[in-house]
């Protein structure tokens, strides 16, 4: 077996070796200095991360024309659906990552276009298979999951309007989006947080082999993920905060959405718990979302209660109104019929 991995490795930096000579030899020198930058941060067998130079010499694509930033988004692409070898899988994605959390706006732009209008950002990696030996095996289900967690990242960013990453927490920027969702319609706030935490449950599903952890590659990864995560609980806990001041202006179907979310996000708790090793508990957001959960299941049931009592009322009064209708016709035909009795009368008298 040890024989094989070597092998391996030696014929995967064959093939790197190979594409370098071929970019250089390439007569679209734009686009070969891109391709030869991308290989270097992608190379095969190798179980550590692309070194941080390697990732800075991709970011520096996004400092100059949007054509140039869109061919490295472009490079980027083709190696990561072109390769079958789960390292450089996950190096792309790696690589991908970077560029949501560190680059510059217009490579993130030419990263998020949708596939609809020309871009190239579909990952699709759900069938992703490398079945060259156990450890790629595993690591394979390490690729389908960090694409769908980049993927949801992406999504998050559309919906929020800005990158998810693309600042640090601080009091400032907290004040900016409290300020923006003061603004905003309860809908669109229980729309983010659904998106929210369909990123949160992306994120907690993770794959089964949680030893593979301890390699560097994979360890790495799940660094930069806590970091998405953290991120998510600080946006999570500002809109639960907001929620959780309008309750008593919230319709029924609306506080039956929000106490599903916040359900939702409780049960990704023990398996984020695992990923993270407790260091991204934050107990604060969990007995944010407990004390709110009381509270919307208190105002479900008294906003259910008044609706019950206006039904009764509303019954009541048009009870009321039934009779009152019935007594009026009674009344009519009476005075109708004792009017016909004078009128006869009279006539029978002045005979």
């Amino acid at each position: 077996m040890g024989h094989l991995k070597k092998l391996r490795i030696f014929l995967g930096i064959f093939k790197d070796r190979a594409s370098l000579i071929k970019t250089t030899l390439s007569t679209k020198r734009r686009t070969s200095s891109i391709s030869r930058t991308i290989i270097r941060a992608t190379t095969h067998g190798v179980s550590s991360p692309p070194p941080d130079r390697c990732i800075v010499a991709v970011l520096s694509y996004g400092h100059g024309t949007r054509r140039k930033a869109g061919a490295c988004i472009g490079a980027l692409m083709d190696r990561l659906h072109g390769t079958r070898n789960a390292f450089v899988a996950l190096k792309c994605l790696f690589t991908i990552h970077n560029i949501i959390t560190r680059g510059s706006f217009i490579l993130k732009d030419q990263l998020s276009i949708y596939p609809s209008s020309g871009g190239r950002n579909f990952l699709n990696l759900s069938m992703f298979r490398d079945n060259s030996n156990l450890e790629t095996w595993e690591l394979s289900s390490w690729v389908r999951w960090y694409a769908g967690v980049l993927e949801k990242n992406l999504t998050v960013s559309r919906v929020l309007g800005s990158y998810l990453c693309s600042s640090k927490p601080n009091k400032k920027n907290d004040n900016d989006i409290v300020e923006k969702m003061l603004a905003s319609m309860s809908s669109d706030l229980l729309i983010e947080m659904d998106v929210l935490i369909g990123f949160v449950e992306e994120i907690s599903n993770t794959p089964t082999s949680l030893r593979l952890q301890t390699n560097d590659l994979v360890y790495e990864i799940v660094r930069l993920v806590s970091e998405d995560y953290r991120s998510i609980q600080r946006e999570i806990f500002l809109r639960v905060v907001e929620l959780g001041d309008r309750i008593t202006s919230l319709s029924v179907s609306e506080l039956t959405q929000l106490l599903t979310d916040l359900k939702r996000f409780e049960d990704c708790k023990e398996r984020l718990s695992l990923l993270f090793l407790n260091r991204k508990r934050n107990d604060t957001l969990w007995d944010l979302v407990n004390e709110t959960k009381t509270e919307i299941l208190t105002a479900v049931n008294r906003k259910l209660q008044d609706k019950t009592m206006v039904k009764k009322i509303w019954k009541k009064s048009n009870d009321e109104s039934t009779e009152l209708k019935q007594l009026n016709r009674f009344a009519t035909s009476i005075d109708g019929w004792f009017g016909l009795d004078r009128v006869s009368l009279a006539v029978s008298t002045v005979r």
